[in-house]
């Protein structure tokens, strides 16, 4: 079982709350964000149990969030560190929301979270806050996957190489839909394109073998 399995039940409870859930947003599992200006940022780390790692991964996300969740699988003896008051108070302590997520996906609200003390990161929560803004829908259930992360420059390299698919293209020829372009194809992160010559970019069998991996709609779409 993997923590991904956790994923979908807790998103489902966040959004039931009124926040847009994304997954694996700046090495977080689940990022939150309210429709207030600016948003509430909530924060939820997944672990198959409740665990020392489990608190000090909420720990090291606390100054980027309002809000900290740790999720976890509910013993099936009832015997976890869930029912342990040592682990509840230290959470409590901390600020820290637990939810429960039972066999057949149930979430149980085990601790609320408390507003604590700010120690705000300003600059890494507005880092968070945009990657959340730019992805395009939610393309990868947090919790630790070890596949490539669908960030949202992956998202946009992706529409490039899609526009190349039918040919070269210089860079204005891919605006205004993508606005990047031209950054994307100079930097050219993932090995896909390659430059034909002055200011006119091609895919490379690298390129072609993203889009085979990743497929788009259409050209220009995510």
């Amino acid at each position: 079982m993997l923590e991904t399995s956790l994923y979908s039940p807790v998103k489902g409870f966040l959004e039931g709350l009124g926040f847009v859930v994304k997954g694996e947003i700046g090495g977080c599992d689940l990022l939150a964000l309210s429709a207030d200006s600016p948003p509430i940022v909530v924060i939820c780390e997944l672990k198959l149990q409740f665990n020392l790692e489990l608190v000090l991964q909420g720990v090291d996300r606390m100054a980027a969030s309002d809000e900290v969740w740790l999720a976890a699988r509910m013993s099936i003896r009832g015997k976890g560190r869930e029912s342990d008051a040592r682990f509840r108070n230290l959470c409590r302590r901390l600020g820290f929301g637990l939810l429960g997520v039972s066999a057949n996906g149930q979430v149980q609200v085990l601790l609320s979270p408390i507003a604590a003390t700010p120690r705000r990161d300003p600059k890494r929560r507005s880092k968070l806050i945009d990657e959340h803004r730019r992805r395009q829908g939610d393309p990868v259930a947090g919790g630790g996957s070890r596949a490539p992360i669908m960030t949202a420059y992956r998202q946009e390299a992706l529409a490039c190489a899609a526009a190349l698919a039918g040919g070269q293209k210089r860079p204005r020829d891919l605006k205004p839909g993508m606005p990047n372009a031209a950054k994307i194809l100079l930097h050219n992160v993932y090995g896909w394109f390659q430059r034909t010559e002055r200011g006119v970019y091609d895919l490379t069998e690298s390129g072609r073998q993203a889009l085979l991996r990743w497929p788009q709609a259409s050209s220009g779409a995510m």
